[in-house]
């Protein structure tokens, strides 16, 4: 279990490097359609669970080809930590930005690598868990079509946001 705690403290960092650095790619990109599909494009938290999702499932396939071999259900649990990942960003943003009327750029960065520790926990637990067992993750289909239809829903929801509060700027 010490390369399963390792590949997950590395994940940890890769996740947290990559996300920050998305936070700005597509600006640099010259606000190019195709690069705001996998990069936020605006302020709002919606677009801000990119910087968890894309780099968690980008370590997924990493996690497929260097961990499955000794875990084979190492990328059911990254499908997972992802999910605990993309809801922790909301609900902890909401609740102190509800607690104090007001958010503080600092803490949304916290917000993000603490949410980034919280679905890398979860994955650890879970591949401690199963990966011991040499066992799988039930409902592993179910949780490959969530993937897919969130990669979806990061894509249609970029161009047609939908008029809740997820999905505006919540600094205006």
């Amino acid at each position: 279990m010490n390369q399963l705690k390792r590949f997950c403290i590395i994940g940890v960092i890769f996740t947290s490097i990559l996300g920050i650095i998305s936070h700005f790619v597509y600006e640099w990109s010259g606000n190019n359609f195709f690069v705001g599909l996998f990069f936020p494009v605006n302020e709002s938290t919606w677009e801000h669970m990119k910087l968890i999702f894309f780099p968690m499932l980008i370590y997924s396939l990493v996690a497929k080809k260097y961990v499955s071999r000794k875990c084979p259900c190492i990328l059911n649990a990254m499908f997972i930590g992802i999910i605990i990942g993309l809801i922790s960003i909301p609900v902890i943003f909401y609740t102190y930005s509800g607690i104090l009327g007001f958010n503080v750029a600092w803490l949304n960065i916290a917000i993000y690598i603490i949410s980034v520790i919280i679905a890398y926990v979860a994955v650890y637990r879970i591949g401690v868990n199963c990966c011991s067992k040499s066992g799988k993750v039930s409902r592993a289909r179910a949780l490959r079509i969530t993937m897919y239809l969130l990669l979806i829903a990061f894509m249609v929801f970029t161009v047609y946001p939908p008029k809740i509060g997820l999905f505006e700027n919540p600094l205006i």
